[in-house]
């Protein structure tokens, strides 16, 4: 038998980092123990974003999360902190889920769309990426919190509307990534929030020099045709056929063209639908003119789109994806639903990509939802 006096671990992603008394210098046992270990991830990650609160996670199915992104943190002058106590607290109990689900990763996003105004100027600085970093750590050590994923919308090209944006944040974003994993070193978990279109894959990120730095990507392929546009479509498609359209395949396409490795991708689904009204009725409602209306929560759906309501569902083949027709109140929904996930599900397998992000878990339902649905096809 080996005594070993000291030993202390880290957890990252997918190992053990052993550290022991240097006396005993006993690499065997500290690798025999990593390699015995249960907290090895799932093949197929599950993310999760939320933004709710730490009660109201426990009625969803969270032993079918490898990761849940607690969304959205704040940037003070250049450090990461909390909006207001409630968001301390809702961290904690979070994290504190880690004691159930040994395997679930607890992260925290800063950003989003609309909360990243001040990014282009404050990370154009050395100095702030460097305190920003430094801050980052500080806190992930302070609560027990495995990494953080960057929400900057977007860099190097126009995002919320009035935001500055500028063609250096490319660059600036990149050593935004290396001041951060330098920072963190391998102890904890770096991700972004990438937009699943093709000028934002052209033009805001250098991925020769990022994705070395990252450890997965979540691509919002979703919100493809957003509340900005006049003209209807699938927000979230799986398949693009039309010239321009966007969709997951296309954005992975382009992704794995440029030698970015499969399984640092994780594709994302939309746990909610895009509703648009004076939709008329041809082609029942899809590709027409419209004006954005509202968005719709999954867990609604039963109730928006009942068989009273007026709706008509459909299912586009070629896009593998779903939307809804009101022809009396010339609405068109666009949306996920289970049929789709599973379609996404078999297209992460095809292509052995990482997984699969989802915007966000509020809005599922807790029982038989969307989270149940990806938990049963990944497990295939």
């Amino acid at each position: 038998m080996i005594l070993i006096s000291l030993i202390m671990y880290r957890f990252s992603d997918n190992t053990i980092h052993c550290i022991f008394n240097p006396m005993k210098k006993i690499l065997l046992a500290c690798l025999l123990f990593g390699q015995l270990s249960t907290f090895a991830q799932p093949n197929n990650k599950v993310i999760a974003y939320y933004t709710g609160n730490g009660e109201t996670i426990q009625q969803y199915p969270v032993g079918k999360l490898t990761h849940i992104i607690y969304s959205f943190l704040k940037i003070q002058n250049d450090t990461l902190t909390f909006h207001n106590e409630q968001q301390r607290k809702t961290l904690t109990q979070l994290v504190l889920l880690k004691k159930n689900f040994p395997n679930l990763r607890i992260m925290v996003s800063v950003g989003g769309w609309g909360g990243c105004s001040f990014c282009s100027a404050l990370f154009a600085s050395p100095a702030h990426r460097i305190n920003f970093a430094k801050s980052t750590v500080a806190l992930f050590k302070q609560y027990a919190i495995d990494g953080l994923d960057l929400d900057w919308e977007y860099p190097g090209i126009e995002g919320f509307p009035g935001h500055t944006y500028d063609t250096a944040d490319k660059e600036h974003f990149t050593e935004l990534v290396k001041a951060l994993r330098q920072e963190m070193k391998k102890d904890y978990l770096l991700s972004f929030a990438a937009g699943g279109f093709e000028k934002y894959l052209r033009e805001s990120i250098d991925w020769d020099a990022v994705i070395p730095q990252v450890d997965f990507v979540n691509l919002m392929t979703y919100d493809l045709v957003g509340g900005y546009s006049t003209v209807t479509g699938h927000h979230t498609p799986l398949n693009d056929y039309r010239p321009g359209q966007e969709s997951t395949q296309k954005c992975v396409s382009w992704l794995l063209n440029k030698k970015v490795p499969a399984e640092k991708l994780v594709i994302g689904a939309a746990f909610y639908a895009r509703v648009w009204e004076q939709v008329a009725n041809s082609n029942n409602g899809l590709y027409q003119t419209g004006k954005f209306k509202q968005g719709v929560s999954f867990k609604n759906f039963s109730t928006y789109f009942s068989d009273s309501s007026g709706f008509h569902y459909y299912w586009d083949k070629k896009a593998k994806a779903p939307y809804q027709y009101n022809p009396g109140k010339k609405l068109f929904a666009t949306f996920d639903d289970k049929r789709s996930i599973r379609e996404k599900a078999k297209f992460i397998r095809r292509k052995k990509l990482g997984g699969i992000m989802f915007w966000e878990l509020s809005d599922d339902q807790p029982a038989n939802g969307l989270v149940e649905e990806i938990g049963k096809m990944l497990a295939q």
